[in-house]
C-alpha cells in the first residue's frame, strides 16, 4: 500500500495561510513600496535576450519528448542569477522560491505552480558548465551594456579576490601528488571518495591568513564600475599571471590601475607596447624603501584603484563571501562567472533606476 509522504499542516498553522487574491496583491504592493531590488532588476533587464543562447543546451539535454514538460529555460537561468546574488545552496533555493513572494514575482512563476527542485537546479547548472556557455552569456550582456550607453569609460582597474572551497583533508603526500597533476593510487579503490575530492583548487596565503580554493580575477571600468573582463583560476595562481587576458581593448581611456601585486618590469613594458599607461601601485622591499614621491603617487592612484574594492564589497555585502559548493575548476568557473554576471545585471538595474 502506497502512503502519501506529503506532510500535513496543523489547522492552527493554516488559519493565517489562506490569503485571497487582493491580500496577495497588497503584499506585493508593500514590497514594491519598500524598494524591492528584484522588481527593479526584473523591470530593467529583458532576460529574453539570453534565450537564443540557452535553448540549444536544453535541446541537447532533452533525451525524448516523453515525461513531464521541462521548466522554461529562461526561468532556470533567472534562478541561477538569483542564487548568485544571494549565494544560496540548491536546497535553500528550492525552499526560498516556494517561500518568498518577491522571488516568485522576479521569476514570473505563478503561485499555483511548483518551483524547480534542488536536483533540477543542479542539473541545469551542470548543463551550463558542460556547454561552457557562461562566457558567451557574459559577453552578450556586455554588448547590451554598450548599446545602452554604458560602454567602458575612464580607464580600467584590475584586481582579484579569493573564492574559498571546502577544505580537503589530504595528507602532505597526497597534496604533492595532486600538485604534479596525478591522482593518489589509493583513491582508485574508493571512487565515491575520489568524486568528492577537488584536485583543481589550491592553497594560498594572503595577509598571513591561509585560504583554499580559487580566484576571481576581474577588470572593472572606472566610470560605471561594471566587470568588463574576468577569469577564474586556482587560488595559488599569482595575480600578475592573468594580467594579459584581463585587458579590455574597448575602454575609452588608456589608463590601467592595479595594486602592487601587478608591478613588475614585464607588465610595465607590455603596457607601453600596447599604448596603455600603467597606474600601478609601487612596492618597496628590504633593499629599497619607497620614496616620499612614490608614497604620494600610491595615495593618488589608490583613490581611483579603490573603486574595484566597491565591486567586491557589494558582492560580499549582499551575498557574503562566495563559497564554492562544487568540485573542479570547470564548475567553479561557472559559479564565479555567474556571480560576476549577476553583479553586472544588478548594477545595470540600479544605474538605470538612478538615471531614469
Amino acid at each position: 500500500m502506497k502512503h502519501d509522504r506529503t506532510p500535513s499542516l496543523d489547522p492552527k498553522d493554516t488559519m493565517m495561510l489562506q490569503p485571497g487574491l487582493f491580500d496577495m496583491e497588497e503584499s506585493l504592493r508593500r514590497l514594491e513600496a519598500g524598494g524591492d531590488p528584484l522588481l527593479v532588476l526584473r523591470r530593467a533587464v529583458d532576460f529574453e535576450m539570453f534565450r537564443p543562447l540557452l535553448e540549444p543546451i536544453r535541446e541537447k539535454g532533452r533525451k525524448s519528448n516523453a515525461g513531464r514538460k521541462p521548466h522554461d529555460i529562461v526561468l532556470m537561468f533567472k534562478i541561477l542569477v538569483l542564487q548568485s546574488l544571494y549565494n544560496m545552496s540548491d536546497d535553500a533555493m528550492e525552499f526560498l522560491i516556494e517561500d518568498r513572494l518577491s522571488w516568485r514575482r522576479f521569476l514570473s512563476l505563478p503561485f499555483n505552480k511548483k518551483s524547480p527542485d534542488a536536483k533540477t537546479i543542479w542539473l541545469f547548472r551542470d548543463m551550463l558548465t558542460e556547454a561552457q556557455l557562461i562566457q558567451s552569456l557574459f559577453n552578450l550582456f556586455e554588448s547590451h551594456l554598450a548599446d545602452s550607453g554604458f560602454a567602458a569609460r575612464k580607464g580600467q582597474i584590475i584586481d582579484a579576490s579569493i573564492v574559498e572551497a571546502p577544505r580537503q583533508r589530504n595528507t602532505r603526500e597526497e597534496n604533492e601528488i595532486i600538485k604534479n597533476g596525478e591522482m593518489p593510487e589509493e583513491w582508485d579503490e574508493t571512487p565515491h571518495k575520489q568524486r568528492q575530492k577537488d584536485v583543481d583548487a589550491r592553497w594560498s596565503v594572503k595577509n598571513n591568513k591561509t585560504y583554499y580554493g580559487y580566484k576571481n580575477h576581474v577588470n572593472v571600468d572606472v566610470k560605471h564600475k561594471f566587470i568588463r573582463e574576468w577569469a577564474a583560476t586556482d587560488a595559488a595562481r599569482h595575480d600578475s599571471q592573468v594580467f594579459d587576458e584581463l585587458i579590455d581593448d574597448d575602454n575609452t581611456r588608456r589608463e590601467v590601475w592595479a595594486d602592487s601585486a601587478y608591478f613588475n618590469e614585464k607588465i610595465m613594458e607590455k603596457l607601453e607596447q600596447w599604448g596603455l599607461r600603467g597606474r600601478i601601485q609601487r612596492k618597496g622591499d628590504r633593499g629599497h624603501a619607497l620614496t616620499q614621491w612614490e608614497l604620494q603617487g600610491n595615495r593618488t592612484r589608490a583613490k581611483t584603484r579603490a573603486r574595484v574594492e566597491h565591486v567586491f564589497g557589494i558582492q560580499k555585502m549582499r551575498a557574503g563571501d562566495l563559497l564554492i559548493r562544487c568540485v573542479g575548476i570547470a564548475r567553479a568557473r561557472c559559479k564565479i562567472g555567474l556571480r560576476n554576471l549577476a553583479y553586472n545585471l544588478s548594477r545595470y538595474a540600479r544605474l538605470r533606476r538612478t538615471h531614469a
